[in-house]
C-alpha cells in the first residue's frame, strides 16, 4: 500500500488523515514511528520535517523532548496543535507553517534529532538533496536523522511487484489531487552523500518502505 498516495488524497480532508493512514497501512506507519522515536531522550531538541497532524511530533513530545514541527499545510498544523493541547504537551511543541526551503534560517548545530515521516517522498530531487545537506548542518555533532518513507526497490522482481501495486493508486491520486508519487530512489546513498553516517536501516518485505537512522559525524570528522 502506498502511504504517500494515501497521504496526498487525505490531505484534502485533514480531519480524516490519521484514521485513513492507520486503516490503509495496517498500522505499519505507527509502528515505524514508534521504533524511530525510541531513539529520543528527555530534554532533546527535535525538528520534525513535514509534521502533518503531528504523529511524530506528539510521540517525541511525550518523551519530554522540545519539538519544532514544520509543515506547509496550515490545516494539518491546526490539527497538530489541537492534539498537542489535548495531550497537555503544548509547552513542548512549537508548530510553524514553513517548508524545507526555509531551513537555511535554522541555526547550525542546533538540533539533537531531525525527524521526517513521509516528507522526503513529497520533495523534488533538488529539494531532497538540499534538505539532507541542511539536516547535516543544523544537527549537533553525533545528532540523529530519523526517516520513515517510501523508497524505490532495487531488485527487479520487487520493483515489478511494487509497480503492480502502485499503478492503480497513482491513477486515483492523479484524478483526485493532480499529483503523482515519487518514491525516493537510493535514499541511503543520498544520506551518505550529504555527509551523514548510516546507523541502521529497516526495509519492508518488498523494500518499498524504509526506516532509516542516520547520524552526523563527531566534530572534526569528515
Amino acid at each position: 500500500m502506498s502511504t504517500y498516495i494515501l497521504m496526498k488524497i487525505l490531505e484534502t480532508a485533514p480531519g480524516r488523515y490519521d484514521k485513513g493512514i492507520r486503516i490503509l497501512t495496517l498500522g505499519r506507519l505507527g509502528k515505524a514511528y514508534d521504533r524511530l522515536t525510541s531513539h529520543i531522550r528527555k530534554g532533546q531538541k527535535i525538528l520534525d520535517l513535514g509534521c502533518g497532524t503531528g504523529a511524530l511530533t506528539i510521540r517525541a513530545a511525550q518523551k519530554a523532548a522540545k519539538v519544532k514541527g514544520i509543515d506547509i499545510n496550515s490545516q494539518m498544523l491546526e490539527i497538530a496543535q489541537k492534539r498537542a493541547a489535548e495531550a497537555n504537551l503544548a509547552q513542548n511543541v512549537e508548530l510553524c507553517e514553513m517548508g524545507v526551503a526555509e531551513l537555511g534560517g535554522e541555526e547550525s548545530e542546533s538540533y539533537d534529532i531531525i525527524m521526517s515521516g513521509l516528507c522526503f517522498s513529497e520533495l523534488t530531487e533538488d529539494e531532497l538533496l538540499y534538505t539532507l545537506r541542511e539536516a547535516k548542518r543544523i544537527l549537533k555533532p553525533e545528532g540523529l536523522l530519523l526517516i520513515a518513507d517510501e523508497v524505490r526497490p532495487k531488485s527487479i522482481s520487487k520493483l515489478i511487484l511494487n509497480w503492480l501495486i502502485r499503478v492503480p493508486l497513482v491513477t486515483i491520486t492523479y484524478l483526485i489531487a493532480q499529483t503523482t508519487t515519487k518514491a525516493v530512489k537510493n535514499l541511503p546513498e543520498k544520506v551518505e552523500k550529504a555527509g551523514l553516517l548510516i546507523q541502521s536501516i529497516k526495509l519492508s518485505k518488498i523494500e518499498d518502505f524504509i526506516e532509516l537512522v542516520g547520524r552526523r559525524p563527531k566534530q572534526g570528522a569528515k
